[in-house]
Order: structure tokens, then sequence, then C-alpha cells
């Protein structure tokens, strides 16, 4: 499926021979992930063209004469669409000439430069676990780093990832984003306006039958054991006062097997719990606390009367989805470094021969989106397991930990950047792109 790319703007900027070039603003998952300009991306198009020929989605075309704002806006939603499909191609994203291009990008672009450093990587009990690491890094690698340290089996890794957390009073959390296994940690950390931004190690996957794969590695045991008992704490998961008052006797006596077994009865065991948001059902402007994971999106809604209301919608009536960004306002020094205080997240239900559009307003909108995406693919690799004639693919040991659904698979997500309300203050009219240097056309 598509990634999250988003190039929601881009600007002029002056070059030191006097004319101008235009520096796009790509976002992952609604954070700034790098800027870059057109002739950078197209050297890079040629150089993954050499590799893997012409089953690369199409790159937009140089222009000779000057743009126009249309012409403008029209290259950057192919440079969009270009950044969303390339990684489609599992060889593609696991390719040297693909990360190895975005990791300069992000070091460029927040002007940082390769060297020795030290991540804390947070478990789920909030200890800490302090890594020596490159700060060009991917996630994949430190993830790599940090299962060697604490023993995590490597066949295990693809139940695993990095997350951006977000720490708050009273010991609640956010979860902000999965990180992509390309993605340099070390930057992402460093470039966030967040608060209290820290990177947290959780299990990755939206079946909570899925944990049976997983205890026979020790470590992989106590790692779901010690998040089941975050979750529990954080009122992610909701168990019945009969089934705390056994689960509080099963963590006292340290026996994480059948605290396990009895954590898979709970209420929104396993789910992903997003911060409260509005949302438009079953009327406008209810707030809505959403749930996701077991292949439902669960809802407890507060209507404006403030009666609550819970509402589960099932993932096999969810026909597809897509994240509006609704804007933003833009400084003359370049753009917020995240888009998701304007996000919104809507998907098609069908239910009872009745199709109706759902909405949440939520700066989790992304990460929303990841879950959906991950609740899908698992679906779909249960159904090739019973079903051996449907095609997977799934990569080489060493190469990527995870599996990948050929492309022929029906795209369930898009994104829908709603450029008429962004706001960039320029100090020039900008209605035609005049002076540009050829590489950059």
């Amino acid at each position: 499926m598509k990634m999250h790319f988003c190039i929601p703007v881009s600007q002029q900027r002056p070059d030191t021979l006097g004319g101008r070039y235009v520096l796009y603003s790509v976002y992952l998952d609604g954070f700034l992930f790098c800027r870059v300009r057109y002739s950078q991306l197209h050297r890079w198009n040629e150089q993954l063209r050499r590799v893997f020929g012409n089953c690369l989605p199409p790159f937009p075309p140089k222009y000779y004469l000057a743009m126009t704002t249309s012409m403008a806006d029209e290259r950057r939603d192919q440079l969009e669409q270009y950044l969303q499909n390339v990684p489609m191609d599992p060889n593609v994203l696991r390719s040297d000439v693909f990360v190895d291009f975005l990791k300069l990008l992000q070091l460029d672009t927040f002007n940082i430069t390769t060297k020795k450093s030290f991540l804390d990587i947070f478990l789920p009990d909030g200890r800490s676990i302090k890594v020596e690491i490159l700060t060009s890094d991917t996630a994949e690698r430190i993830l790599e780093v940090v299962s060697h340290r604490i023993g995590l089996c490597q066949e295990l890794l693809g139940y695993f990832s990095l997350f951006l957390i977000q720490l708050h009073k009273e010991d609640k959390l956010s979860v902000l984003k999965k990180m992509a296994d390309f993605e340099l940690p070390y930057v992402s950390l460093q470039s966030s306006e967040v608060e209290n931004c820290k990177v947290g190690l959780r299990k990755w996957y939206m079946d909570p039958s899925l944990d049976a794969r997983l205890m026979d590695c020790r470590v992989a045991g106590e790692l779901i054991y010690l998040q089941a008992i975050q979750d529990i704490e954080k009122e992610w998961a909701k168990p019945t006062p009969a089934q705390r008052e056994k689960l509080e006797v099963l963590q006292k006596e340290d026996n994480q097997t059948k605290f396990l077994v009895l954590s898979r009865e709970v209420h929104h065991y396993g789910y992903m719990q997003l911060d409260p948001c509005i949302c438009d059902y079953p009327e406008p402007g209810c707030e809505a606390v959403v749930s996701v994971g077991n292949d439902q999106i669960s809802c407890c809604i507060t209507l404006p009367d403030n009666k609550t209301q819970d509402v589960v919608f099932q993932m096999n009536k969810v026909k597809c989805w897509q994240v509006t960004f609704l804007g933003t306002v833009l400084d003359m020094d370049g753009p917020l470094r995240t888009l998701n205080q304007n996000l919104e997240l809507r998907f098609k239900y069908s239910e009872d021969s009745r199709c109706q559009w759902v909405v949440f307003y939520t700066k989790q909108a992304f990460l929303l989106s990841n879950c959906l995406k991950k609740m899908i693919t698992e679906k779909m690799v249960k159904l090739a397991a019973e079903n051996p004639e449907m095609q997977i693919e799934v990569p080489e040991q060493g190469k990527s930990k995870r599996s990948h659904i050929q492309q022929n698979q029906k795209d369930y997500f898009s994104f829908l950047p709603r450029k008429s309300k962004i706001s960039i203050k320029v100090a020039e009219d900008d209605c035609v792109f005049g002076t540009i240097k050829e590489e950059d056309l």
C-alpha cells in the first residue's frame, strides 16, 4: 500500500547566482521528513530506473519554459504521487539506492552530520536502554541493535517496531507515529517540535492472537507482557473488576504466561488507543476516544448532550479511507515541522446496504491509517495462508522481517492535501515561477 508521503507546499528560494529554485517540503506521517529540489529527485529516479527498469511509477517531466502556478501545483502533486507509489515495490523499498538517498536527505535537511552518538530506547515499563548508534542509522538498523542488546530473537523482529511517543503529565502516553524502516530515529527526535518526545519499542501487530507466535522467545514474551501491563494501567485495555483482580494476583506472582492468556480476554487488549478527538458520527461535533485493533475501529463517543455511546466499526465493512490535510499557516523561514494539528481521517463504511463517510479530526490521523493498513495486511496474510493460490511474497531472510502483499491488491488508502487552504507568506507574487535554473525544471 502507499506510504504517507505528502508535499503540501513548495517554496521559491534564491540561489547564489541570482536565480531561483523550488524547494519541496516532504512530510512523512505528518512530520517534516526532508526538503528536496526537483533536480535531486530527478537524478534519484534515474538511478532507480537503472536498477529496476520501467517498473517504477512515472516521474514528472522537466519543463523548459517558466511554470505557471497551476503547472507548479501539478508538478507538486505528481512528485507526491511518485513518492507514495515508489515504495509499494518491496524490492525498491529494501534497496540501497532507495534507502541511502533518503538517509542523505534527512541528514542534509536538518544539518546533522554522520557521527557516533547515543539514543535512549524506552520500553513499555518506562525503563530505557541506551544504545550506541550512528546518527545515520535507520530505524530498522537500530531495532536490530536493540534486539541484539536485549536478546530478542531475530526472526521475531517483524512483530516489533520503533515509535515516536510523547510522555504527558500524570503518567499518560501518546503514540505519535510508527517509524518507517528507512527513517533516522536520531534525526526525527532531534528535529521534532513535540515536547517530551521519545523513541519507544512496542509490538507492531493488530491481531492479539499473534501473541502465541512470540511466546517461545523469553524476551519477546516479556516485552508483550510489559506492554499488556502498561495498556491496562493506562486504561487502553479495560478489564472487568473480576479480571483485574485475577490479573493483579498473576502480576504479583510474575506468572507472565497466565497473565497474557487472561489478558487476551480483556476488552480492547492489544488495541492502539488514540488521544481524544472530534468525530462527525452519529452527529457533528462529538468527542471520541478511538481504539483500533482486532479488525475493529472501536469508539467511545460523547454526544453533545454529554451522553456516551459505544460504537464499533468492523474492518470488513470499511471500503476505503483517506487522510486529508486541512491546512496550516506557514512562514517565510520554512514550513512547520508537523502537520498533525490539522488532519482528518475519513472512511467509507457499508452496512445494511447503506454507505456513509465517517470522519475523525485527529492529529494522529496517519497513525490511525497505519493501523488500518496493518489490519488489512494481516488479514490478507491470513487469507493467503488459508488459500495457497493467492500470490504473496515473503522477503528473503535478512532483507526485511515483514511480509509484503504483491501490488495487485486493492488500494484502500489515499491522501488528499487541500492546498487551497494552505497559507504561504511570500514576499512577492508567485503566479509565475520566472527565473529558475534549468536543472530544477
